[in-house]
């Protein structure tokens, strides 16, 4: 797939323009895009400390779903009891941040902040660390969320041309 394709992909799946270039860094199964790389600083100048956006709407979906029985705080929870999780994700959050604030030229004004999805600690929104694991960085919580769901196993692709796939459903 050509990068334009990729990103009116990407349109499709989140419903909406992009506001600012973006690179796919993980795929699907069908090849299409999964995670994709946004820039810390938005084509207006918003400063954006979200570095990989989750774009899939399986992957969504599911995420969604575990966010809504509690899943933020029960990574929460985890990572005060497991010290080796919350050693993990303090990691997940410097490494995050240092990857995003290397693009960020010095002085910007405003300038993205946080480590993961934004947060300076703990744990904010689960799409946010999976979609870190994704994108091949070692994030326990997003390791965890990719275990309960993964496989993404659609049997037909979710976008084809430029809209949804009629054929295509986010159900089991």
């Amino acid at each position: 797939m050509n990068q334009q394709n990729d990103l009116r992909i990407v349109e499709v799946q989140i419903g909406r323009p992009l506001r600012a270039q973006a690179w796919v860094v993980s795929r699907c199964h069908l090849g299409l895009p999964v995670v994709v790389q946004v820039p810390p600083i938005l084509d207006d100048g918003t400063p954006f400390p979200t570095l990989y956006w989750l774009t899939c709407p399986l992957a969504q979906t599911r995420v969604g779903r575990l966010e809504g029985a509690g899943g933020v705080k029960r990574m929460e929870q985890k990572a005060e009891s497991d010290a080796e999780f919350g050693r993990r994700l303090a990691a997940a959050h410097a490494s995050y941040r240092m990857v995003r604030d290397q693009v960020v030229d010095p002085g910007t004004e405003p300038a993205p902040t946080g480590g993961v999805g934004g947060a300076e600690a703990g744990v904010k929104c689960l799409h946010a660390h999976y979609a870190h694991t994704r994108a091949g960085s070692d994030n326990p919580v997003g390791d965890l969320v990719g275990g309960w769901v993964e496989p993404l196993d659609c049997v037909v692709p979710c976008v084809v041309g430029d809209e949804f796939n009629p054929e295509w459903s986010s159900r089991p």
